[in-house]
């Protein structure tokens, strides 16, 4: 046991990465998988060249923290979604149904529903007159904010 600890051959650090690898499938965070394909690398210099175990277990802790960071600042897909929040739907287009002074409140109907609803009160910084087109730009509670589609 002391050996292994101490020295580690190369099938050991194979064998600790492939446990790595398949411990993602159980815990599915994509973050173990890199220590994994780390371990895996050392096994293969280690094959190849056998280093001391120092250099090993540095190589494996840089290569470990190389990879989480190009894959957290690289190559992670941004699944970050907006689903659900208020600015969801902003940049729908839709038609003034009640004029709108500026500051005041009017009304307006959208192609497409915005926020689940096809008209809305709404409020602009200029005037707009009663069949103009428009765009949602913010909602404001239970209204929104438009501005003239140009």
């Amino acid at each position: 046991m002391h050996a292994l600890l101490t020295d580690p051959l190369w099938w050991h650090w194979m064998s600790f990465g492939l446990i790595l690898v398949a411990a993602e499938i159980v815990v599915p965070s994509f973050v173990i998988i890199w220590f994994g394909v780390a371990a895996i690398l050392i096994g293969a210099v280690d094959w190849l060249m056998n280093p001391s175990f120092t250099v090993e277990l540095f190589w494996w802790i840089v290569l470990s923290v190389l990879f989480l960071v190009l894959w957290f600042k690289v190559f992670k897909p941004d699944n970050f979604t907006k689903r659900g929040q208020a600015d969801d739907d902003m940049g729908t287009l839709g038609i003034v149904s009640e004029r709108v002074e500026p500051f005041e409140k009017g009304r307006a109907k959208f192609e497409v529903p915005v926020l689940g609803s096809s008209e809305w009160v709404v409020t602009a910084d200029d005037r707009i007159e009663e069949g103009e087109k428009v765009i949602a730009v913010k909602a404001l509670g239970n209204m929104l904010k438009v501005k003239k589609a140009y």
